[in-house]
């Protein structure tokens, strides 16, 4: 019996996917295991493997959008008949209604002359033809016959009385917002799968999850001096060296130390009870065309700096071109977002359920501060925590993020 081939679920918020390419041909011999074809999400594209060895057949066509668990090819087997293509139902015959249909030859608003009315011939067909209802007539004639005087009198009537007004069209909300920029001063993007999912999803959480935010300036020295010996310590192979940290590197590690120094910060809320995690994974903001999303570096806290250097710029590689997993990118304990290599110095991150935390990085700078009562040159960094105060209140907010500060700060606390 053939083996059905099966557009899997491949994220968690997924309900159809998109059949971008096949790379194999019906009719050609696959092995199980072997690269079938690929579908597009809302955040990725990925590979799907086949199921079984054997012929593919009857693959759908690409570009199509399909529901998840829909079937979109067969395998067979050696000596197996091939089907042909299932054939869509037939749609479902029109019954004829048995309702009446009303005569065309009066308007659903007039009423068909009855035959106890007093008219003459002539008045009567100019009414018809007028769609004038005779029994709301009075007539002047012999004993109320209504005659055509009394029925050109309706009419006349009729035309001065004023028309009601034309309904307004509906105007809707998009159009709303194009009615108020002239025609040829803009051009249109349509929105793919990922931006409506931003979209969604953080209106969602700035509707639901109520924010508040602790802010900190971190002494950058420390950890610059740290960074440059690291890197120039590296090992190199071929002329290359084994790893190359970057700031942001050590800002993953000093924030999943800071989450595993207070624990109750590394939660996420359910309606009925406060997860608290066992192990810190940080999702990581990386900027791709057309949004954004965050590929999590799992176990962070347990990692060597090395190991998180080339685990982000494999994950930032693969994330800018689509081919990330959607375990690679779904979950997380808390996220990092970092702003600090456009130059901004401080902004506010919303929080990306189902974390309670995401940490809002700005730029260094050199500023000067205080140091045992002398004014010194010092670079600094400010950082803003959001926090899902559901689940973890102020206090204990500012004391992970005071955590963060002294890893930070004291970085060698990250080596040992």
């Amino acid at each position: 019996m053939a083996t059905e081939v099966i557009l899997p679920k491949v994220d968690m918020d997924m309900a159809t996917g998109r059949i971008s390419k096949w790379f194999v041909a019906d009719g050609a011999t696959v092995k199980q295991g072997d690269v079938l074809f690929e579908i597009e999400t809302d955040k990725a594209a990925m590979e799907i493997e086949a199921p079984a060895s054997g012929l593919l057949r009857n693959p759908t066509a690409e570009g199509s959008e399909v529901p998840i668990g829909s079937v979109v090819g067969w395998i067979y087997g050696d000596n197996e008949a091939v089907a042909a293509a299932p054939v869509p139902k037939p749609a479902a015959p029109v019954v004829e209604s048995k309702r009446p249909v009303a005569s065309a030859a009066f308007p659903s608003t007039v009423t068909p002359p009855q035959s106890d009315v007093r008219v003459t011939p002539l008045a009567r067909r100019i009414a018809q033809e007028a769609g004038i209802v005779l029994p709301a007539l009075k007539g002047t004639g012999a004993h109320g016959c209504i005659t055509r005087s009394d029925v050109e009198d309706a009419i006349k009537a009729k035309a001065a009385a004023p028309k009601p007004k034309a309904e307004a069209k509906q105007v809707t909300p998009v159009d709303a917002v194009r009615g108020l920029f002239a025609e040829g001063r803009f051009r249109e993007i349509p929105h793919d799968k990922m931006r409506l999912t931003i979209a969604r999803r953080l209106v969602e959480s700035k509707s639901t999850v109520p924010h508040f935010y602790v802010s900190a300036d971190c002494r950058l020295d420390a950890i610059l001096k740290l960074r440059a010996d690291i890197n120039a310590s590296a090992p190199v192979t071929d002329g290359k060296p084994a790893y190359k940290l970057s700031i942001n590197d050590m800002v993953i590690k000093a924030w999943a130390l800071a989450l595993k120094a207070v624990p109750m910060a590394n939660v996420t809320w359910a309606d009925d009870a406060t997860l608290v995690h066992e192990h810190v994974d940080i999702g990581v903001a990386v900027s791709v065309e057309g949004g954004l999303i965050t590929p999590i570096v799992r176990h962070a806290e347990r990692k060597r700096l090395s190991e998180i250097s080339n685990e982000m710029k494999d994950l930032a590689a693969r994330a800018k071109s689509r081919k990330l997993k959607s375990d690679e990118y779904n979950g997380g304990t808390s996220a990092i977002s970092n702003l600090g290599m456009f130059g901004v110095k401080t902004f506010n991150a919303i929080i990306n359920p189902p974390h309670a935390t995401i940490l809002a990085v700005g730029a260094g700078e050199e500023r000067g501060v205080w140091e045992k009562g002398v004014f010194v040159p010092a670079t600094l960094m400010s950082v803003t925590l959001s926090v899902d105060h559901r689940a973890v209140d102020g206090a204990l907010g500012a004391e992970a993020l005071q955590a963060f500060r002294g890893f930070i700060e004291m970085p060698m606390g990250m080596l040992v």
